[in-house]
């Protein structure tokens, strides 16, 4: 990773509030965070070192594979649980929130809640639309947050994928918007078979560099949802040329690049697996991870949300099961053995669809980024002493 200029470009281009916030709530005290987390582990205790949160499932597009299910009237998260999370979150020294939707711009109250934490750090995953030139400059007063504006293919792609027009230059125009304001800013995209010739490429991260954007984060389509879209699903070896070009990619551009899906070694993991993260809804149910909505526990005003995530069913069985299955994603891998493992754990639907377990165990199986035999190690020296040691050098699975 060509981390020089990656910090001088943050040093030149973000403001020098919102780049303290970043590199101490996000940086150090995300470091600090999994050194607790792994303590707690080894004392057999498992809150997350990072709490991922969907204060709301309104939106305003309807994206192929997403997992939201929209509601008449929607569903928000009551402020007073989502500021219960984040507290106990700081008593076990997480600092670290992705905040998901829906689109979470339309959670009223969004920045009252973020404002009322300066000593955390906000992951705002957004598709952009609603991101303006005054919503950029409240982040920038606020300097504790980072916008993660969703980019999932160019113009017509972006359409397809998103369900709306426009829907590329929109989050573009919002790009520009957070660097007129100068934040620490980011795109991210799920790569699938109709984007991933426009994504996956030297030219789509050069672009990103010259608008302004400070890192970028690719997912794995993984379909979901009410409109699944499984023909999107990238075969074994799109999945690979993705992994080959993230890391040939750190060596060369000037912005840092994110994955959630391998270690220093190139092995496959699942964070979930690793309970380093899970996902907390709009009703405050506790998941695994978003795209798998199922729940044996909820958050209400009166939960010791600490002790919840301890003694939680779902959550320990899920670690144990998955481990034993698969270093990769047991939704794509193994949908039938995952609604077992659900349904063991005697798991409720919370998707707000009818029959999620029986879709799931009926849905195909696709492949995922567990590839034995196909590793491709990290390179940067960097990047590798980062895994080993600050976020994916725990033994989750053995």
């Amino acid at each position: 990773m060509r981390a020089g200029a990656i910090g001088l470009r943050l040093v030149r281009e973000t403001s020098p509030r919102t780049l303290w916030k970043f590199l101490w709530n996000c940086g150090f005290k995300g470091v600090r965070a999994v050194q607790r987390f792994e303590r707690r582990a080894r004392q057999g205790r498992h809150f997350p070192a990072f709490v991922f949160i969907s204060p709301t499932n309104r939106c305003n597009l309807a994206c192929q594979g997403c997992w939201v299910q929209q509601t008449t009237p929607p569903v928000d998260l009551p402020q007073a649980v989502f500021r219960r999370i984040i507290d106990a979150a700081r008593a076990e020294g997480s600092s670290f929130f992705g905040i998901l939707g829906g689109e979470p711009l339309l959670y009223p109250g969004l920045f009252d809640v973020i404002g009322d934490y300066p000593d955390c750090y906000f992951q705002l995953f957004t598709n952009g639309t609603l991101l303006t030139r005054e919503t950029a400059a409240a982040m920038r007063r606020l300097g504790n947050v980072t916008p993660l504006i969703s980019v999932e293919g160019l113009e017509r792609v972006s359409d397809e994928r998103r369900g709306g027009r426009g829907v590329y230059a929109s989050a573009m125009q919002a790009v520009a918007h957070c660097r007129a304001e100068r934040l620490v800013t980011g795109v991210a995209t799920s790569v699938c078979r109709s984007n991933i010739d426009e994504l996956v490429s030297t030219e789509f991260l050069d672009g990103l560099v010259a608008a302004g954007v400070h890192y970028a984060w690719y997912y794995i389509y993984r379909p979901c949802g009410a409109n699944p879209c499984r023909e999107l699903a990238l075969p074994d070896e799109d999945i690979l040329r993705l992994r080959r070009f993230i890391v040939e990619q750190r060596a060369r551009s000037r912005l840092a690049l994110v994955d959630a899906y391998w270690d220093a070694e190139g092995r496959a993991l699942c964070p979930a697996v690793t309970g380093i993260s899970h996902h907390i809804n709009p009703y405050g149910d506790v998941e695994v991870c978003p795209p798998i909505q199922f729940a044996t526990d909820r958050i209400d005003e009166r939960t010791d949300v600490r002790e919840l995530f301890d003694r939680s069913t779902l959550l320990r069985e899920f670690r144990r099961d998955v481990a034993a299955r698969t270093r990769g994603c047991i939704l794509l891998e193994a949908p039938g053995e995952l609604a077992r493992i659900l349904a063991a754990a005697g798991a409720r639907n919370v998707s707000g669809r009818v029959d999620e377990l029986g879709a799931l165990a009926g849905a195909p199986v696709l492949p995922s980024h567990h590839m034995a035999g196909r590793e491709i190690p990290e390179r940067s020296v960097l990047v590798r002493f980062a895994k080993r040691h600050w976020f994916f050098g725990f033994g989750a699975y053995g």
